[in-house]
């Protein structure tokens, strides 16, 4: 039995996981889902003082008051920024690391600074819809999610705090010292930002795969995820980094 910490991307919730989540707990591991202070069902917290510590700690403390050891912990997109720092927090406890077409900040790297071409985009946005400091949701169909799934992810989003994308990354760099780490990217994203992370992977000896569907894998994929998520790499550990693509 595997300890699965699964943490969402902007404008989510803990109802993104929803498939993921009840195919790993049928096969009998524990499962966290944790939502983000101020979105999805805790959207009526949401105000400006929510910020990227915010964020961080709301998983920080569910591993720390659910008592989790040797445990799995996936970020998917902005999750990535939070996975990584809970990572470097409290990598002792952490037995893999995985990134789900996510950003990987390096130390004093915003969010913003690694998708450049969005940044000015994300502030217009918020100043137009959001009082300046909120970010309405980006349309499924940007993401590619699947058709049959696009009108209910776009009403299940919920606007999302600016800040967290304006923030630097606080890193020591133990995130980086997990024995195993991994990068998933999502191939069917087209115009997407996180290819270069995935290139990037192979340099840092990360293992690495490739599902070809649409940026929310978890929706659009969710068996093959699950594939990954419970392969055994425990004797892969430390071996040369290899790259495979699911179809």
């Amino acid at each position: 039995m595997t300890d699965f910490v699964l943490v969402h991307g902007a404008w989510g919730g803990s109802w993104c996981w929803a498939r993921v989540r009840d195919r790993l707990a049928a096969a009998g591991h524990r499962v966290f889902t944790p939502t983000l202070t101020g979105l999805g069902e805790r959207s009526h917290l949401l105000s400006p003082g929510v910020g990227l510590e915010t964020h961080i700690l709301d998983v920080v403390n569910l591993i720390q008051w659910e008592g989790l050891h040797d445990f799995v912990l996936v970020g998917h997109s902005y999750g990535g920024v939070i996975v990584r720092h809970v990572a470097d927090r409290m990598a002792e406890r952490v037995r893999e690391l995985v990134y789900l077409d996510a950003f990987v900040p390096e130390h004093g790297q915003s969010l913003n600074d690694l998708a450049p071409g969005y940044a000015e985009m994300f502030r217009a946005q918020a100043i137009e819809f959001g009082d300046g400091w909120r970010m309405p949701p980006i349309p499924a169909a940007v993401f590619a999610v699947n058709e049959a799934d696009a009108a209910w992810v776009d009403a299940q989003s919920t606007p999302h705090p600016l800040v967290t994308f304006e923030t630097p990354a606080q890193l020591t760099g133990a995130c980086d010292r997990i024995a195993s780490i991994g990068y998933i990217l999502a191939a069917g994203f087209a115009n997407s930002p996180f290819p270069k992370f995935h290139e990037a992977a192979a340099a840092r000896g990360w293992w690495r795969e490739a599902i070809d569907c649409g940026h929310d894998v978890m929706l659009d994929a969710p068996d093959d995820l699950c594939a990954i998520l419970l392969a055994d790499r425990v004797s892969c550990v430390g071996a040369p980094a290899g790259s495979r693509s699911l179809h």
